[in-house]
């Protein structure tokens, strides 16, 4: 059984991944330079032009970009290559409403999927698997990543996507799935439905890849106990291509990340310093291969460490920590990106204050999402009736927000906690990291 889908990538040498490194840094940095309008202005202000880099020590020398920046450009304003050479988007929510929409060539596409390709290498995946992947699909990054590296693997690919539980589970026993691809939460809610149903002798499932969202090692356990495998962490985002960004390999010692695509940082969140290996800080990622969105130095604002120990895996590439928090508001609940800002945007719209607690629970392994608000003095005179009619109100207005349910609590005038004068805005209670 091979180890490694691309083992002259994937076991190169220090010395040949940083050569890569610095030969596609030196040519990226020149093709946004010349390509991207917003970019070069940036770089202009910083005093840099591409000339400055010649390779990843001078990487501190160009400017971040941060979510903001997405959010002032969309749709089209960091687009590096013609749009006619584009031929998909997927895209994640943005904190008010915009939506981060990232292009793709079919190049990198291509690369896209070889990265998630490793990752089902890496869990144990050959051609003779049966991957089942119910993650969702659509714009969502999950469920196209994971299906194209199923197909460059040779597998064949059961495109589920997510939910229709009984439909899931028909397809496992039926079609004997040996790989499972979805969100943590969603896996250990199969294994506790095929548990009650008594089908656990009926799967042939052996790995499962799962990512989306912050999962502990004590849930990883149950998964694996529950579903009879050995379940392995994958992490990415949508603006820097979708899942396969990195990969947990057998050791489980944390994620290999694809350093010929993609060079980590750890910065000090506040300052901005780059801090050394081994130390804990904001996860920063520089895209040296993908023409059509490359963003350089983009602060994902996952809190994490990175370790260049070797891995007895045999793989040479760094390993990061699973993210141990964020430096900014951002919950991810369900796999779905939640800022406060999208739940007051709601409000105010509905002509609440904007006094409210986002209260984010556990139960079971599905995360519960409540949303308390103050009323207005006015509102808090009304009935009951009317209170739960406004409250189904704000449910749906939720919902059509953020894409989930979120339960709704309207509460009296000045009753949400102050501290200094603010409110405690978020209280969550998972425990994930």
């Amino acid at each position: 059984m091979n180890k490694y889908y691309q083992p002259e990538a994937e076991c190169a040498s220090r010395e040949q991944i940083r050569a890569w490194q610095d030969e596609r840094l030196v040519a990226q940095v020149k093709h946004v330079y010349e390509n991207v309008e917003y970019y070069r202005n940036l770089m202009k202000e910083k005093g840099v032009e591409p000339g400055d880099i010649k390779g990843i020590d001078d990487l501190p020398l160009l400017p971040f970009l941060t979510k903001d920046d997405l959010r002032e450009c969309y749709p089209y304003g960091l687009l590096a290559t013609p749009l006619s050479d584009c031929v998909r988007i997927q895209s994640t929510s943005g904190t008010t409403g915009k939506r981060v929409v990232a292009f793709y060539t079919q190049a990198d596409i291509d690369l896209w999927e070889d990265c998630c390709a490793r990752a089902i290498v890496a869990a144990g995946g050959t051609k003779e698997d049966v991957v089942q992947v119910s993650y969702g699909y659509g714009l969502f990054t999950g469920g196209p990543g994971l299906n194209g590296g199923s197909h460059k693997v040779g597998c064949l690919t059961l495109p589920l996507s997510s939910g229709n539980t009984e439909r899931q589970i028909q397809f496992m026993t039926d079609l004997g799935a040996t790989i499972l691809c979805c969100t943590p939460s969603y896996a250990a809610y199969l294994g506790e439905t095929i548990e009650e149903k008594g089908l656990k002798d009926k799967l042939k499932l052996k790995a499962g890849i799962f990512g989306a969202e912050a999962w502990t090692e004590e849930m990883r356990r149950d998964i694996e106990n529950k579903l009879g495998i050995k379940a392995f962490d994958i992490y990415g985002l949508t603006e820097t291509s979708g899942p396969g960004v990195s990969f947990e390999c057998m050791e489980q010692g944390g994620m290999h990340i694809n350093e010929d695509h993609f060079i980590p940082e750890i910065i000090n969140p506040k300052t901005g310093e780059v801090l050394p290996y081994g130390e804990k800080g904001e996860l920063v990622f520089t895209s040296i291969t993908k023409k059509a969105f490359p963003l350089l130095r983009y602060r994902t604002k996952d809190i994490c460490v990175l370790n260049p120990e070797p891995c007895a895996c045999g793989r040479t590439l760094i390993r990061m920590s699973k993210p141990m928090g964020r430096s900014d508001d951002m919950l991810i609940v369900k796999g779905v990106n939640v800022f406060p800002s999208q739940i007051e945007t709601v409000l105010l719209n509905k002509g609440y204050p904007a006094n409210y607690q986002i209260i984010v629970s556990r139960e079971g392994y599905s995360d519960v999402l409540e949303v308390n608000v103050e009323m207005t003095p006015e509102m808090f005179s009304d009935s009951l009736s009317r209170v739960s009619v406004k409250e189904k109100e704000l449910v749906e207005a939720l919902k059509a927000m953020l894409g989930i349910y979120a339960k709704v609590r309207l509460v009296a005038p000045k009753t949400i906690t102050r501290s200094e004068g603010k409110a405690v805005r978020i209280i969550d209670k998972r425990n994930l990291y």
